[in-house]
């Protein structure tokens, strides 16, 4: 069985996070392994507080998890504080994984910042280079370029700045514009539009950690950047179209509608 690792911090309600991760993972048929960086106490209406997880526990978690079970791809989410960054950073410096997938979780689908001003530079700085992939949606490239994304075009100028400063791979996530939830693959010097329309179910709580981890784990299974992309937003809009409905917010999706 192929394995996958999520560096990610949980989600109580378990719409997103490692146990969105896990759940993905499950319905790819690959052994789930998580390292938890942060609690979050949230639910589908928000998150009301953070406990980051201490530097030396992450550091024991990594190193336990690479020196007996070594992943096949890795999924990076949620890493709140600069110090955190440059631990997880460390460790994949040594161990050196492949198939690594950084979502820059900054804020989460209710509007809650997650991760502290400081710790962005050094997210690019530091993981960046060491992922093979990175998804940042329309507001996280937003804040990583410093300009205004309302169009293809923008999107397009977006991942090429991305791609050149960071020496990375980039799918930039087109469902923060109106109309069409288009994303655009930069792999190398190839362009790829991975269309879709928007799905009416305002229920879309943890879609960046679902898509980020289903493209880690159809890397685990060995399929290359461009496939794996297509079919993990694939999955993603089969999870949301299932139409599942909890809580009293934005819910999660149904990571296990392909079993019903």
């Amino acid at each position: 069985m192929r394995t996958v690792l999520s560096i990610a911090g949980s989600d109580c309600s378990g719409g997103a996070g490692i146990q969105a991760d896990l759940k993905t993972f499950a319905a790819h048929k690959v052994y789930g392994m998580s390292v938890i960086t942060a609690l979050t106490a949230q639910n589908t209406t928000g998150v009301f507080d953070i406990a980051n997880t201490p530097i030396q526990n992450i550091t024991a978690q990594l190193d336990a998890v690479f020196t007996d079970i070594f992943p096949d791809a890795v999924k990076l989410g949620m890493l709140s504080s600069a110090k955190i960054i440059e631990a997880v950073a460390d460790r994949l410096a040594h161990y050196k994984p492949r198939g690594v997938v950084l979502d820059p979780v900054m804020v989460s689908t209710s509007g809650h910042s997650l991760l502290s001003r400081d710790a962005v530079e050094v997210l690019g700085e530091k993981l960046f280079p060491l992922s093979d992939i990175i998804t940042p949606n329309i507001p996280e490239a937003e804040l990583l370029c410093g300009f205004e994304i309302s169009s293809n075009e923008d999107m397009r100028r977006a991942a090429a700045q991305l791609a050149e400063r960071y020496s990375v791979n980039v799918l930039l996530k087109g469902g923060h514009l109106s109309g069409r939830c288009d994303d655009l693959l930069l792999c190398g010097d190839t362009e790829t539009w991975l269309e879709g329309s928007h799905i009416d179910n305002p229920n879309t709580h943890g879609t960046g950690c679902t898509l980020s981890s289903a493209l880690a784990a159809n890397l685990a299974l060995g399929q290359n950047i461009p496939d794996a992309a297509k079919n993990a937003k694939r999955y993603v809009a089969g999870a949301i179209a299932a139409n599942l409905d909890l809580g009293r917010g934005k819910g999660p999706l149904n990571h296990m509608y392909m079993y019903e």
